[in-house]
């Protein structure tokens, strides 16, 4: 069955390149801007929707015109600790080796008092057993942190170095899941669609 993943617009914070994490940012007016231009492929309209609780997520569902989501605690963006609120570049500049060594642990990079891509992972699956038990095709509003642990579940990318392709984040990010819960070697990017 199929997984579709969508991310939520453009906040302040991500067009200041702020480290976001749990900090419930709403929609900057560009973003509700980018998402009131857009709009799904007409086959992810069956889908089951859910979303992040957080507002930047639950504000682009009700942009694209869900009236019935599911809100889902797991698909809450990563816990980014300390480091919520800091800009990434700077960051890494002040913390130098420690930064650099922290970043090498690929899936278990973890921020100070965060949570780490494999912790994200582990709380995603008992949401992955539910959906693909209901077998039923499902979607989602989430978060940038959230489509890359996915797709490292998905490829066996370890999430170390750069991502192995560049997301675009108008488009829809497909999975399939088997059965079980467990992420096939599959994916596919599909835009949404411009009205205007």
């Amino acid at each position: 069955m199929k997984l579709a993943l969508l991310r939520h617009g453009m906040t302040d914070w991500n067009l200041e390149k702020r480290i976001q994490g749990r900090i419930d940012q709403p929609l900057s007016i560009s973003g509700r801007e980018q998402f009131q231009q857009l709009t799904l492929p007409s086959v992810f309209k069956a889908y089951r929707w859910y979303c992040s609780p957080l507002c930047r997520a639950v504000q682009t569902a009700e942009i694209l015109g869900f009236t019935e989501i599911e809100i889902e605690v797991a698909l809450i963006e990563m816990n980014w600790g300390d480091w919520e609120g800091e800009i990434l570049k700077p960051l890494r500049k002040r913390l130098g080796d420690e930064m650099r060594d922290n970043e090498s642990r690929g899936l278990d990079f973890c921020p100070p008092g965060g949570e780490s891509p494999r912790q994200v992972q582990a709380r995603l699956q008992p949401w992955l057993h539910r959906i693909a038990a209901s077998g039923q095709d499902s979607a989602a509003v989430v978060h940038k942190g959230i489509i890359r642990c996915i797709y490292a579940l998905a490829r066996d990318w370890d999430m170390r170095g750069e991502s192995p392709i560049d997301f675009a984040w108008d488009s829809i990010h497909q999975f399939e899941l088997a059965a079980d819960g467990t992420l096939l070697d599959s994916y596919q990017s599909i835009p949404l669609i411009k009205t205007r």
